[in-house]
This record gives C-alpha cells, sequence and structure tokens, in this order.
C-alpha cells in the first residue's frame, strides 16, 4: 500500500502544529515548558542565524550535543534553511568527531559547553567554519558564538531563509556504529523518517496530540533521535526532555515523569529493563502508571531479562522491536496484547521483511538467513560511499547483516550477526545462544562470547563475563554450568572474567574492543 505523506519536511511539522494548536506545550524540560508558537519562533531565530551565515540547502550541520530543548529546536532550524542534520554520538574523543565531521564535510557546529575539550580545537582540524556554543560559551569571538546571545537575537521574519526541501531530500545523515572499521554515514530523507512516524503510529493506534514521549536516551541515536523526538511532535503530543546522563542514572525522575506526564509508551534499552526489574518502586508507581508498552531496541533483549521484568512489572508489557541506522531506524516491533517473547515482532506498516541466503535467494519459511528489508525507510546510502551502498543495497533490498527467521505468522526472530557467527569445524555456532543461556546464571550481570582463532587457525567460543557485586565463581563453574544445556562443539574454551564490558552510547556491547584484545580474533561485528 502506497502511502500518501502530508508534509515534507520537519519545517512543516512546526508551521501546522501551530495551525492546529499554537498554544499546546509541544517541549517539556525541567520546570521549561515550550508552547508550539514558542517553538516556531525559537526555530525561526536559529534558521535566520544559519542563513546570514551561509547555510542553505544540502549543507551539513553538525551536533555534538547533550540532550536539550536547544538540540529540537537546532534539527527543525536546519532544517527550514535546507541544510542536513548531522547528530554526533558526544561519547567520541577530538580525533573520531574530527574523522565524522570531516567526513561529513559539515560547515558548522553546534556544541555543549560540556564537550569543548572534544571540541574547540575542531575548527583547526576540520572544515567547520564557526562554533556555537550551548550553555556557555568557553571564548566568544567571530568563529565562536554564545547560542544564548544568538537566539535573543530579534526575530526579522525574512522569508527567504526558508528553502522548501522535498521528502527525497536529505534530512539527517546518521554515523553508524563503526563496527567494522571507521564509522559510515547513513543518509535518511525526509520520507524515511516520516515513514517510521507513521509506522509507529500504526503501531501504537495514536491519534493526534496523544502520545507524549520521555527522550532520556541520547538523541544523537537514530533510535532515540526518530521516536523520541521527531515522532511526538510529528503527532503534535509532545517531548519531555531529560538530560541524558541523569535520565539513566536519577530513576526517580525519570519514573516520576512516567507517572504525571501519562506516557502510554516508555521506550528503553535492556539495560535500562534490567535495571528497573531490580529496583525497588513504590507501589503507587506499579498501580498508577499509564504505560502500555514498554519497548526494547538498540541492543538484543535476553529471555531472562523480559521474565524478571515482567515478573516486577505487571502493567503494561515490555516488547521488543528490532531496527539498525540505516532503516531510520525502526523495522518491525511487537505490539501489547500480541507479543511473542523472544521475537521482534512483525514489520511496521508497509515495510517488507525477506530472509535471503549469500546469493540473494529467499530461504524456505523458518529457515535461517540475512534479513533483508525493502521499504520507505531503507536509507537513501551511504554519504560519498557508492560501493558501500551497491554492497548493501541489493534490487532494493537492504541487507541488515543480521541472522534471522520469519515464522508462518510474519513474526521475525533474530539468532545473531553475521559476523558474530562463529565457524567452528565447519559447525555453526551462534553466541547469542550461549549468552541466553549465560544470562540464566544467578551470578552473571552481563556477558558476551566471540570468536577466537586457535593454533590451529579453527575459531572457538570465548566467553567475557561480568560477575553481579559480591560473587564468586570460576571458569570450570561456568563451564559446568552451560554443559547441562549446551552442545559440547559449542562450549567456550575460555571464560574471561572482566570488571566490565565496553558498550556504546545505548549499552549495546562492543564485540569488535573484546576482539581487539587478541590479535589472533578475526575481524568483523
Amino acid at each position: 500500500m502506497q502511502v500518501n505523506y502530508s508534509l515534507n519536511n520537519f519545517y512543516e511539522i512546526t508551521e501546522t502544529n501551530v495551525q492546529t494548536l499554537p498554544n499546546k506545550t509541544i517541549i517539556f524540560e525541567n520546570d521549561l515548558k515550550i508552547s508550539n508558537r514558542e517553538f516556531k519562533r525559537l526555530v525561526d531565530v536559529v534558521a535566520e542565524f544559519l542563513f546570514a551565515n551561509g547555510i542553505t540547502h544540502g549543507d551539513k550541520v553538525a551536533l555534538v550535543m547533550s540532550n536539550s530543548w536547544q538540540f529540537i529546536v537546532n534539527v527543525f532550524a536546519i532544517s527550514k534553511v535546507g541544510g542536513v542534520v548531522v547528530p554526533v554520538n558526544n561519547f567520541l574523543k577530538e580525533d573520531e568527531l574530527s574523522y565524522i565531521l570531516n567526513d561529513a564535510q559539515a560547515k558548522l557546529l553546534f556544541s555543549s559547553s560540556k564537550f569543548a575539550k572534544e571540541t574547540q580545537s575542531l575548527l583547526q582540524k576540520t572544515n567547520i567554519e564557526k562554533i556555537v556554543w550551548v550553555n556557555g560559551c568557553p571564548f566568544e569571538n567571530e568563529k565562536n558564538i554564545d547560542y544564548a546571545k544568538m537566539i535573543a537575537i530579534p526575530l526579522s521574519g525574512k522569508q527567504e531563509t526558508y528553502y522548501p526541501t522535498t521528502l527525497t531530500d536529505t534530512a539527517v545523515i546518521v554515523y553508524t556504529s563503526g563496527t567494522t572499521g571507521k564509522p559510515k554515514g547513513a543518509m535518511l530523507s525526509f520520507k524515511n523518517i516520516f515513514s517510521n512516524c507513521e509506522g509507529c503510529k500504526n503501531l501504537m493506534n495514536v491519534k493526534a496530540g496523544g502520545i507524549k514521549m520521555l527522550s532520556y536516551l541520547p538523541m544523537f541515536h537514530a533510535f532515540t533521535f526518530t521516536v523520541t523526538v521527531i515522532f511526538p511532535i510529528y503527532t503534535n503530543s509532545g517531548v519531555i526532555v531529560i538530560p541524558s546522563i541523569a535520565g539513566i542514572k536519577d530513576f526517580k525522575n525519570l519514573l516520576k515523569q512516567l507517572l504525571f506526564k501519562r506516557c502510554p509508551y516508555f521506550v528503553g534499552v535492556p539495560d535500562i529493563y534490567k535495571a528497573m526489574a531490580r529496583a525497588k518502586l513504590p507501589w503507587y508507581f506499579h498501580w498508577f502508571h499509564n504505560v502500555k508498552g514498554f519497548i526494547s531496541g538498540a541492543a538484543p533483549l535476553s529471555e531472562e531479562t523480559h521474565k524478571k521484568f515482567s515478573q516486577s512489572f505487571k502493567r503494561g508489557e515490555l516488547i521488543e522491536g528490532y531496527g539498525i541506522s540505516e532503516c531510520s531506524p525502526i523495522i518491525s516491533c511487537n505490539k501489547p496484547g500480541e507479543n511473542r517473547i523472544g521475537s521482534v515482532g512483525k514489520p511496521l506498516a508497509d515495510y517488507k521483511v525477506k530472509i535471503f541466503d549469500e546469493n540473494m535467494q529467499e530461504v524456505p519459511l523458518g529457515e535461517h538467513g540475512e534479513i533483508c528489508v525493502q521499504g520507505d525507510c531503507v536509507m537513501q546510502g551511504y554519504f560519498n560511499r557508492p560501493n558501500d551502498t551497491e554492497e548493501a543495497i541489493v534490487n532494493g533490498w537492504f541487507k541488515t547483516g543480521d541472522i534471522g527467521k520469519v515464522d508462518a505468522d510474519g513474526y521475525i526472530y533474530i539468532v545473531d550477526r553475521i559476523k558474530d557467527l562463529i565457524i567452528h569445524k565447519g559447525m555453526n555456532i551462534y553466541p547469542r545462544e550461549i549468552e541466553e543461556l549465560l544470562y540464566t546464571n544467578e551470578k552473571i550481570n552481563a556477558c558476551a562470547v566471540i570468536g577466537e582463532k586457535d593454533d590451529e587457525g579453527n575459531e572457538i567460543p570465548v566467553a567475557y563475563v561480568v560477575l553481579k557485586d559480591n560473587v564468586v565463581t570460576s571458569d570450570n563453574e561456568i563451564k559446568e554450568f552451560l554443559k547441562q544445556n549446551l552442545a559440547a562443539f559449542k562450549m567456550p574454551r575460555k571464560v574471561i572474567f572482566l570488571p566490565d564490558l565496553p558498550r556504546n552510547a545505548t549499552g549495546k556491547i562492543l564485540k569488535r574492543e573484546l576482539r581487539n584484545l587478541h590479535p589472533n580474533n578475526k575481524p568483523g561485528a
């Protein structure tokens, strides 16, 4: 079915919202409330600044910022002048930031002052012409602009600041996590992102204005950006902004906002749900919360986490979804009342998912192969990487790099990443199967299984384990535990205990960093 999109770009959302409900609060941040009318005014002010500083259609503007109302205003202002938003991981170091800004050919940077240590030298290391500093300006001159002073400039109302971008124009370049080499910029059009918004509306059965979202995970991440920033403004509902680090660490405030703002859906990552399952929450939260669906994404959700969360939360289902940056990012999700544990649900409306073998031939129902996606969510391609784009999108199908299967009812099951697959003497070993079993051990807090080359050049599974506090165990004890339910050829040859596992901003374990600990390991995700 063809989707009829009523909007062409982000700025048109603000215009439509103002015409419909000008006084409605669209952004909440602590005690600050920003109405649709005020939001549009702020967007227009920043857009005039961008236009006056030479930013126009196709120019890239980067954001290295904390979660804030300013982040959202900047995104919509960049859209107004026809620029392309480049949200950058604010956990990165100076050289990593330089690489991305140079690769994206960014002309201007918005930086939170708290990241000045890593960003202030980017004027010399990149083609950035100016840095606009949010929440304090380390030093002010013609190339370092104080956001607070810029936003206070009266609006002139010049019409030429608006560039009427279309659905097929690039809206955002999202840099992938770089699990295999350097990060690549996935170009997402307005149609790509709006298709996700329409899919979420259908999934959640949302009426206009009916789904405020808490935005506490990092806004630069594709999952957070689409689902908790663009989507609630797209539906004229409202974004509740919570600073990233505070949001994850301060459960009291996070759950207070969830309770009092009456959010029908809560979006999180597995680590959040593990913490919520362990937390001793007040009885009234469980009694009065309005959440129908606790949606988990961005990393695999273990069945053990699902089980423990469901034991604690009797109201509201924990449902798993699946996405990838290159698909804007949501591909599929379960629905409350139609939840299949272990599955990541059915594709969002109007997306197609098929399982192909290495020759791009569809495999029989229920068999394993690569998950491939077709639909309006699929990116335009990787910025300035035609060869990588051609490799990733074949005959209109995006190759996710994930191994999975689809059942007779259309539910998708993810088995593992293709590059995580361990082949031991011709036998396939899926690390996720071993990890799921490890998570059922009461002594284990986190784990990851990777392939390592032995002396004969064969791949063997190695388990990296983080224990819970004040717990003692041994390599042999873990192996004995696994032997009860695991075939001999799948058994980890080594169990290595670590104080913590390397993770990205949303808690996804970075297996490439574990592989880098051992020179004989295979390269990969």
